[in-house]
């Protein structure tokens, strides 16, 4: 007769989980990830863990086979999602070759529908889809910052914080110029943010792309890029937007 299976499953990891919540936090958090109605994260359920706590189940779980990853992505818990993105960023940096971190794409394509809050784009996009792209034709983050889906804009943008860190910026710039015509707010924070990255490596080359568009910037895209410029320099470009 066989012994028990030791291998990990979605119901522990979920137990692990809900071991930690807090009902308190959760309404906090709710509040935080604009769960009302019309709210970007409208019917969003909180189980009040934090990030850390979170990341220390996965740590626990990060052999999680991905049909039980997958089960964890659909769960209408916010941090059941997350944990399940986090198990598989850590997947995706123990790649040894080319294969696993396909796999790990692949997946998390098929599934973006479940990623549906700004942190959960933040904390797995860089590594998985930027991660993947960095060598490869990037016509996808083109097609994706032009959906009608925020959340597909939104990866599309945090991918290339993975080419901004090795200061490749030709992606994020031509994604920003996109975004000029975007309506959404979260957008205009992503594409400032990127933009003030690519200012903290390359000041010129932020100040080349700011000096053509600065005066059709949404304010807040605008206002994101310039944190860490000097405040003359910020002046300046705010004027052009007045």
């Amino acid at each position: 007769m066989k012994g028990p299976s030791n291998r990990r499953t979605a119901a522990q990891a979920s137990g692990d989980l809900r071991r930690l919540a807090n009902p308190r936090k959760a309404k906090l958090l709710a509040g935080f990830f604009k769960t009302g109605p019309g709210q970007y994260g409208a019917g969003d359920k909180f189980l009040g863990v934090m990030v850390p706590q979170t990341r220390t189940v996965a740590k626990r779980h990060r052999d999680l086979s991905l049909p039980e990853v997958s089960k964890l992505l659909r769960s209408p818990w916010h941090e059941e999602r997350l944990l399940a993105l986090l198990i598989l960023v850590d997947r995706a940096g123990r790649a040894g070759s080319d294969r696993p971190t396909a796999e790990c794409y692949r997946f998390y394509v098929r599934h973006m529908r479940y990623i549906n809050n700004w942190d959960l784009v933040d904390l797995t996009a860089p590594q998985i889809i930027g991660a993947y792209l960095a060598d490869k034709p990037k016509g996808i983050l083109f097609r994706w910052v032009r959906s009608k889906r925020l959340w597909d804009r939104r990866v599309a943008v945090l991918a290339t914080f993975w080419f901004v860190r090795e200061r490749r910026f030709t992606e994020t710039l031509r994604l920003a110029r996109v975004l000029l015509r975007d309506r959404e707010d979260l957008m205009h924070k992503a594409g400032g943010w990127m933009l003030r990255e690519v200012g903290k490596r390359d000041e010129k080359a932020l100040r080349r792309f700011l000096d053509q568009n600065a005066s059709r910037m949404p304010r807040t895209m605008l206002r994101y890029s310039l944190e860490r410029l000097k405040p003359g320099a910020r002046k300046h470009y705010l004027r052009l937007d007045a």
